[in-house]
């Protein structure tokens, strides 16, 4: 099974590079851009069985820092 784990950083938590890629896009003259946030994605493949409860726990103790950070786990068809 394939998964697709996006992490980004919780509202309020400053980016300085999301912030440092907004500067560059406005400094190349791209008008309209309002805010940028970075990002992760992890692309994980596993064995069918994997329950949900178990990509949690691989998301809370390793892939996310959750105390600055959500996370979003995506299955993907074959």
């Amino acid at each position: 099974m394939k998964i697709r784990v996006y992490v980004s950083l919780k509202p309020g938590v400053l980016d300085p590079q999301g912030r440092a890629v907004h500067h560059a896009l406005d400094g190349l003259g791209f008008e309209g851009v309002e805010d940028v946030r970075i990002g992760r994605f992890i692309e994980l493949d596993v064995a069918d069985g994997t329950t949900d409860e178990a990509l949690d726990s691989m998301c809370e103790k390793l892939l996310a820092n959750t105390v600055i950070e959500d996370y979003r786990i995506e299955k993907v068809e074959r």
